[in-house]
């Protein structure tokens, strides 16, 4: 059983950054890949950025390349989303999720456990 926790949400003006933080309980995190999704008002959930349970292999949606980097700490049992030159487009609750799968995960349906989610407000 794994529980997360985001964090790091909130409002921003259009080309500014924010970083999200993901805590997770127990003693296995990184036997886990770790997910940030993001789910805007009337739409479907989608798949942000994926990292592998070492972090030496990364997957972005295409929207987000170049403006988003998922990274984790093992040790401290975090995963973080760096998120520069944000749009208004980007304006969603983001979950962190976990998933058991050992190859890449990239479908919600791969994810076992999920935070409670984090708002991400960008103004224009």
């Amino acid at each position: 059983q794994v529980q997360l926790v985001e964090s790091g949400g909130g409002l921003v003006q259009a080309g500014g950054s924010l970083r999200l933080s993901c805590a997770a309980s127990g003693r296995t995190f990184s036997t886990y890949i770790m997910g940030w999704f993001r789910q805007a008002s009337g739409k479907e959930r989608e798949l942000a950025a994926a990292i592998s349970r070492s972090g030496s292999r990364t997957y972005y949606a295409d929207s987000m390349k170049g403006r988003f980097t998922i990274s984790r700490d093992n040790a401290k049992n975090m995963v973080y989303l760096q998120m520069n030159s944000l749009k208004p487009e980007d304006t969603a609750v983001y979950y962190c999720a976990a998933s058991r799968r050992v190859t890449m995960a990239t479908s919600s349906n791969d994810y076992n456990y999920w935070g409670q989610g984090t708002q991400v407000t960008v103004s224009s």
